[in-house]
């Protein structure tokens, strides 16, 4: 039986229990139907509390939940309970193959079950915890024996619809709605090509249906975006997962990519602190002349992508522009990268980067007075506006696959617009990423 539907079955019955028993007292003041209920809700409870822990019957057992400390080591851990440092060894040696014990970390919770039925408590089981649901169980026995297994906490899936308005910030906007802070990347991946997240202005708006996963009531992560309608300068650009090719993307309501030659910017997150313009009173020479980029305004270290595949032309050093790549893209295109604090390994003139690619880090090298990127583009070797760069989508909607993309638009469109439930979505962790195509069609569609 579903874990799930076990405790809401037992909640249920505990509830229905306590509700008869206050009728039956009420009715008939009876002891004995009041005993009856007494034994059945004590049965339950006792179920409830015996159901193992991480794999772990726990009858017997002292359970407790430690921090592991700076500086503190698998030995000092072990020898609280008794363990000396030859079983600390030996678990070392073994869990080679399992988890490195080198691995553990200052911080991460540990939890310990203590044997109590004889007169010499011991230590039965250690589980370190490597994140909120990984975990791996030491298991000490008798014989002095050791075993060690992996494991991982159950992940149940939610699918959400909310909705946000921009006051200051993407980030805010979903925070304020209680959604995860992960999907604010997640959402600007999708319009990376088609909204400018560094010109969102107040009462911007979105909404987004998407998978949060949960062990037991708290929010670990989120899964597929199932489809999305963001509102920017009072124009709705829609998101609809469809599989082509191979590969799911997201796709607007005629059909067309959402993926473009030329992302609308090469870092995520900041501001723009200067735009193109032919004069310009320069920061540091205090004379007026031309700007022929944009600004961005970044933290040192800030990751700086390609906008599109193309090959290294130029890296180098300038007085003016310190660390500076060049990429030559099709089209007769190509962009510039300046005032950078380093580049990624590989990273080198005559190499094909692809677009998304790490490039650099945003630093303040050359004629600079703070971190920031100086991102230029060039059409046939004349400076045009990176804001105002055209931008091709990608292969549209096959005319072959219209009619599937065509169903799954209106089910994903119906939910996002009148809260219409497609029920075309998977809700278990274990299942792969569905065949969006074939996943979201239903079995009695002809």
């Amino acid at each position: 039986m579903d874990k799930r539907v076990k405790i809401a079955g037992i909640s249920v019955l505990l509830s229905a229990i306590a509700i008869a028993g206050v009728f039956k007292i009420i009715n008939n003041n009876s002891d004995e139907s009041t005993n009856i209920v007494s034994e059945q809700a004590e049965n339950i409870v006792l179920e409830v509390e015996q159901k193992p822990l991480y794999g772990i019957a726990k009858e017997n057992l002292v359970i407790s939940n430690d921090i592991i400390k700076n500086g503190e080591v698998l030995s000092e851990i072990l020898l609280k309970y008794g363990k000396g440092a030859a079983v600390a060894h030996q678990l070392e040696q073994q869990s080679k193959a399992v988890f490195s014990t080198r691995n553990f970390r200052a911080g991460n919770k540990y939890t310990t079950f203590v044997d109590t039925t004889s007169s010499e408590s011991t230590l039965s089981h250690l589980v370190y915890h490597q994140n909120v649901k990984d975990y791996v169980v030491y298991s000490f026995h008798d014989n002095d024996s050791i075993s060690i297994e992996a494991g991982s906490r159950e992940v149940t899936i939610k699918r959400e619809m909310k909705s946000g308005v921009i006051k200051s910030s993407l980030w805010n906007a979903m925070i304020e709605q209680g959604m995860p802070a992960g999907l604010t990347m997640e959402l600007s991946d999708i319009y990376a090509w088609s909204v400018n997240f560094f010109g969102l202005q107040e009462g911007d708006h979105f909404t987004i249906i998407y998978d949060n996963e949960y062990i037991d009531s708290t929010s670990v992560g989120t899964g597929m975006i199932w489809g999305a309608i963001f509102n920017h300068h009072g124009k709705d650009f829609h998101a609809i997962p469809f599989e082509q090719s191979g590969k799911v993307s997201y796709w607007d309501e005629e059909g067309n990519s959402l993926r473009k030659n030329f992302l609308k910017a090469p870092l995520k997150f900041s501001r723009i602190s200067s735009k193109f313009t032919y004069s310009r009173l320069h920061p540091i020479l205090k004379i007026r002349r031309a700007h022929t980029g944009v600004d961005y305004a970044a933290p040192y270290g800030t990751p700086v992508y390609a906008i599109a595949d193309g090959v290294i032309t130029y890296k180098s050093y300038t007085r003016g522009g310190g660390n500076t790549l060049k990429i030559k893209h099709g089209g007769n295109m190509k962009s510039g990268y300046l005032h950078l604090k380093g580049y990624p390994k590989g990273i080198v003139k005559g190499k094909h980067v692809n677009q998304g690619d790490l490039i650099g880090y945003v630093g303040s090298t050359g004629l600079s007075t703070g971190p920031h990127l100086d991102f230029r583009v060039w059409r046939g070797g004349v400076p045009i506006d990176p804001l105002k760069v055209p931008s091709e989508p990608a292969e549209p909607i096959l005319e072959s696959s219209k009619d599937n993309f065509n169903y799954i638009k209106d089910r994903v469109l119906g939910e996002l617009t009148m809260g219409i439930d497609s029920t075309m979505f998977v809700t278990n962790i274990n299942d792969t990423v569905p065949n969006i195509k074939l996943a979201l069609i239903d079995e009695n569609r002809e």
